[in-house]
């Protein structure tokens, strides 16, 4: 018996469309299993709103190495060997979270609510600016490290006023390092360079005041 031509063709698009229905079906399976990505960001102390005017600060310009500019968390694995995370990313570019970061903790730490990022207008330059350029940011099973080179300087006319490397370190739980833990210990690190760099504006202002 000759098979029909016309079921001959329906047969085929049948067998079309199953295949078709198949990938698909795969695809999605395949789409909704794929792991969810973990978002995190960076904290600033929680003091309480600042009040005065005085001094006034610019945050910035702040240079992060190229390795660490990326939008996932970065690890040294061992001594030349990084480890980049696959699903653990940072909600905002890093340069941008430590200035944000920085400037909320030195208008708390300063009292004032004079604060401003670079670039700021030359005719509005603030008393005080603050310049980093991070040397190495890292978190291991033991602790988290920030290295840092700082330079507090003079907005009007970029005169320095202190200039230092800091190497701080922050204690981790012991055991595996869990992701979650990181943002949190980098923002305690951004504190203690803050206290550091509030302490150099402090003595600043008082030496101006005695002149």
């Amino acid at each position: 018996m000759t098979n029909s031509p016309v079921l001959s063709t329906l047969g085929s698009s049948t067998l079309a469309l199953i295949t078709l229905a198949l990938s698909l079906t795969v695809l999605l399976s395949g789409c909704g299993s794929s792991p969810r990505s973990n978002h995190y960001l960076l904290t600033a102390d929680k003091a309480t709103t600042p009040s005065g005017q005085s001094p006034s600060l610019g945050i910035g310009p702040i240079e992060i190495p190229q390795y660490l500019a990326r939008n996932k968390l970065v690890y040294k694995q061992r001594e030349n060997q990084l480890q980049v995370a696959g699903q653990e990313l940072w909600a905002e570019p890093l340069d941008d979270g430590i200035q944000r970061v920085l400037a909320i903790n030195l208008a708390g730490l300063l009292n004032t609510q004079d604060v401003r990022y670079f670039p700021w207008h030359p005719k509005r330059s603030p008393r005080f600016g603050v310049k980093i350029n991070l040397l190495a940011l890292d978190a291991n099973s033991q602790q988290a490290t920030l290295t840092a080179e700082w330079l507090v300087y003079r907005g009007a006319d970029a005169a320095p006023v202190k200039r230092r490397i800091s190497a701080l370190q922050h204690p981790l739980p012991l055991g595996e390092l869990k992701p979650a833990e990181v943002a949190p210990a980098y923002s305690a690190l951004l504190y203690q360079l803050s206290e550091i760099i509030a302490e150099t504006i402090t003595a600043a202002e008082t030496a101006d005041a005695e002149i």
